[in-house]
């Protein structure tokens, strides 16, 4: 089961605020995708929030592109940020991109964001959002949200 960001807002939202406060503290995050021999590749990646979708933008040809093209499956990290305060927490979003070739919807995107051209421009379907972070010095917590279900908290001492 998978789920846009709009549905994830809806049902989660201070979560989901949280999320993209983290991600909006930082011009830059780490993109996990697969190769074609099945092994991960990190790397660097601007992201936005906008109508309701996570978007993943790359410049054309790039390898992170075209892995996610073969599989679609991808892991993103959050910039933490310098030093070990990492305010808000540590953020990871999981799911499936689904490259976007409607011109109309590229369109959109490009009068928003202006990104160079050409571009890649993948529209994401979330299968997990995971948050942790440490509460009152002593419990580290992690939230964890999949489709269909309700935020689990786990505390650990």
């Amino acid at each position: 089961m998978t789920a846009n960001w709009a549905t994830f807002t809806a049902a989660e939202p201070d979560l989901a605020a949280t999320v993209e406060e983290r991600f909006g503290a930082f011009t830059h995050h780490v993109l996990a995708t697969l190769r074609k021999d099945g092994s991960p590749r990190t790397a660097g990646l601007e992201v936005r929030f906008l109508d309701g979708e996570l978007w993943l933008g790359m410049m054309p040809d790039s390898l992170k592109a075209l892995d996610l093209r073969r599989d679609a499956r991808f892991a993103l990290q959050a910039n933490p940020g310098p030093g070990t305060d990492t305010h808000g927490g540590d953020v990871r979003v999981s799911g499936r991109a689904v490259e976007v070739t409607d011109a109309g919807v590229k369109g959109a995107y490009m009068k928003e964001v202006e990104p160079p051209e050409p571009f890649h421009l993948f529209r994401t379907e979330l299968t997990e959002v995971v948050r942790t972070y440490v509460e009152d010095e002593k419990y580290l917590v992690v939230q964890v949200w999949k489709p269909g279900g309700p935020v689990r908290t786990l505390k650990r001492t």
